[in-house]
């Protein structure tokens, strides 16, 4: 891949993907394809074919997916499962059909088993039962991890797979009802501030452990695989540090300046108990992750804060 490849990132406006488009154009890359969903529908096979005979990308980074947190992901199961594997059947399908030189399918730690033996490596995939709240989405990603994989064996296909822990940065999602946990509680602790509230309630017990990457890391990760790894073998990309949805929500709590207390309402579901990565696949190849939690929440908070009044009042 060199600054005059022709490259597409399917899921251009998405949190993953302007992510991408950010570091590709930092490195000089600026032949870049991009398709906002209402230009190109990637669930409809017709319309993804037509794509590649016109545009013929050389390279591509599937970033696109239907995403959210525990109550969309339980409360959408269909869709989740139906739109997710539309999407990657006919993008990395139509990448064999028309000779993408590589593909980078970035699927989720969502499909490791919910009592994975932890920190989970890539070997513990469908060793056994899925967390229930995601297991449509899991079982989406899991379907594009194992299509990367087998195009590969049967076509010779140079595909390739990332399976990123918890995400944020910029251009995520605060809707309350859509949202995964860190956005979700940065925006409930700015309103609480704003509005005064007296305390903030936050699902479940607290207890789960998660585990935080900044989607720039992940930029940088997706462009080092793309430049340096050439094997279908998905690899586990996360920061190697885990922390409690309690201790997440004082550290946003402490960023925000909120004062008031927090209840947790325990008959919300936890979701997977534990959840950490082990990337040292990754990391003994060259790449590691370079924003801390605390920095990386303090620079979400001073872009978003005012655009909560604006966008979310």
């Amino acid at each position: 891949m060199n600054t005059n490849s022709k490259i597409y990132v399917a899921g251009h406006n998405g949190m993953v993907g302007s992510a991408i488009v950010r570091k590709l154009q930092a490195e000089g890359f600026n032949n870049l394809v991009t398709r906002s969903s209402s230009e190109l529908d990637l669930r409809d096979p017709q319309a993804v074919a037509t794509f590649f005979e016109e545009v013929k990308p050389e390279f591509v980074f599937l970033a696109a997916a239907k995403v959210g947190g525990i109550q969309a992901n339980n409360v959408y199961r269909a869709e989740f499962l139906y739109d997710n594997l539309m999407i990657q059947n006919n993008v990395i399908h139509q990448s064999y059909v028309h000779g993408v030189t590589k593909l980078l399918f970035l699927g989720s730690s969502c499909i490791y088993p919910k009592m994975a033996e932890q920190p989970m490596r890539e070997e513990a995939l469908l060793s056994g039962h899925l967390e229930q709240t995601n297991e449509p989405y899991a079982i989406a990603k899991i379907t594009g991890i194992k299509m990367v994989e087998n195009y590969a064996r049967q076509y010779g296909c140079n595909f390739t797979s990332l399976m990123p822990t918890n995400l944020y940065g910029p251009n995520d999602n605060y809707d309350l009802e859509n949202s995964h946990v860190l956005p979700a509680l940065l925006r409930k602790f700015h309103e609480a501030k704003i509005n005064g509230t007296d305390e903030v309630e936050i699902w479940g017990t607290g207890s789960p452990l998660r585990e935080f990457l900044h989607v720039d890391d992940l930029a940088e990760a997706c462009f080092f695989v793309m430049q340096n790894y050439n094997h279908h073998q998905f690899l586990n990309v996360g920061s190697g540090q885990e922390i409690s949805i309690r201790d997440l929500a004082l550290l946003i709590k402490d960023v925000v300046g909120y004062t008031g207390n927090l209840v947790f309402n325990t008959s919300k579901p936890d979701g997977t108990p534990r959840k950490l990565m082990a990337s040292d696949r990754l990391n003994a190849l060259g790449w590691q992750p370079k924003i801390g939690l605390e920095k990386g929440i303090k620079q979400v908070y001073a872009d978003v804060r005012m655009s909560f009044e604006t966008s979310y009042s």
